[in-house]
């Protein structure tokens, strides 16, 4: 094998040519969660975040009632723990009953099982946006920024998606496919196939007439454009360096060069950013549910839960006040998620304990 080919084995394959000293490697991922093991926040956020995903898992189980079981005698009630804890004389005006933990709403449903089964659409809102815009933004900012011929092209049909605002684009969506996709669709048609999908993933989610669907596809629709761009300047700064040359040098294909020997470097990066979104979906769908444009009546979000709670909200704190709280902690454990892994995955901290 003469230098030049060793070389080229080098830079391609990232082991050393044979006869070269043999080095120890390091696995980096490894690294990168012991590091974040060693992260207290970003630990707590992973529990908090698996908590959650069981709890959304066996809502059935842990909610002492169904989300749309209610009772007209038992409208707007607050605990009596609660008329202790919060300032003021509550208790004076308030009606107060230990039937339900967190109290009732408006209708007389048990604020703790729509709170449980909330999550249910909050979560599941997080991650899909999260996979949409890792598999879209991934392959579409891969084949910009790998492709000098198509990349001019690609980014400016991003650029024109960007000026439109992204919230407003999604109210749009939501008010075209609840109104173009409502009422009793005819067999055969369009409206019926997503009518079919839709309650396809609302039995799934354990969900009746939720319309998820409509929610994943607004969402989606938009989440992938920053991770497009992520992925495309990391290819830029990548595909001039000595390794890429080399493994074009020795015949690997562009698919290979990318899957090999790209992705394991710019995953680092993406992943982060992806996770560090995730809140900005949940709120997303938190504020379409808010303005009534999410989950249709009456399945539970925590959104629709904070409007509806909000017109009694001086005499009734306790309808606002819970699902904030669970949106809350739920925003707070993926940022401190997302902040454990980018200082987890930092390129500068990699191969250091």
């Amino acid at each position: 094998m003469n230098k030049r080919e060793r070389a080229a084995q080098l830079l391609a394959d990232g082991t050393p040519a044979e006869g070269e000293g043999q080095q120890k490697v390091t696995n980096l991922w490894a690294d990168a969660w012991r590091r974040l093991i060693r992260n207290r926040a970003a630990m707590v956020g992973l529990i908090i975040i698996v908590l959650l995903i069981l709890v959304a898992i066996f809502a059935e189980r842990i909610a002492p009632y169904g989300y749309a079981q209610g009772d007209s005698n038992d409208n707007y009630v607050m605990p009596l723990w609660l008329t202790k804890v919060l300032p003021g004389n509550i208790g004076s005006y308030a009606r107060i009953s230990d039937k339900y933990p967190l109290g009732a709403d408006y209708l007389g449903r048990d604020l703790l099982s729509r709170v449980i089964y909330g999550a249910r659409v909050s979560l599941p809102v997080g991650f899909v946006g999260a996979l949409t815009a890792l598999i879209i933004g991934l392959v579409y900012g891969c084949i910009s920024g790998y492709y000098d011929k198509l990349d001019n092209i690609m980014m400016r049909i991003v650029d024109i998606m960007y000026a439109f605002p992204t919230m407003l684009l999604i109210i749009l969506l939501m008010a075209f496919f609840k109104t173009s996709f409502g009422g009793i669709p005819k067999p055969g048609t369009a409206s019926y196939t997503f009518h079919q999908i839709n309650d396809f993933v609302d039995k799934i989610l354990g969900l009746q007439g939720g319309g998820m669907l409509f929610i994943f596809m607004g969402i989606g629709i938009t989440a992938w454009m920053g991770i497009a761009r992520l992925a495309r300047g990391q290819i830029l700064s990548l595909k001039q360096k000595e390794f890429i040359e080399a493994s074009r040098m020795v015949g690997a294909s562009d698919l290979r060069i990318i899957t090999r020997h790209i992705l394991p470097n710019i995953i680092g990066p993406i992943l982060v950013s992806v996770t560090l979104n995730i809140p900005g979906y949940i709120s997303t769908e938190v504020f379409l549910s808010f303005i009534g444009l999410g989950v249709d009546p009456p399945t539970p979000s925590w959104g629709s839960m904070i409007s509806e709670g909000a017109r009694s909200l001086r005499s009734y704190p306790n309808q606002v006040l819970f699902p904030a709280l669970a949106l809350a902690i739920t925003m707070f454990a993926f940022n401190f998620l997302g902040d454990g892994l980018r200082d987890a995955l930092d390129p500068r901290m990699k191969g250091t304990s």
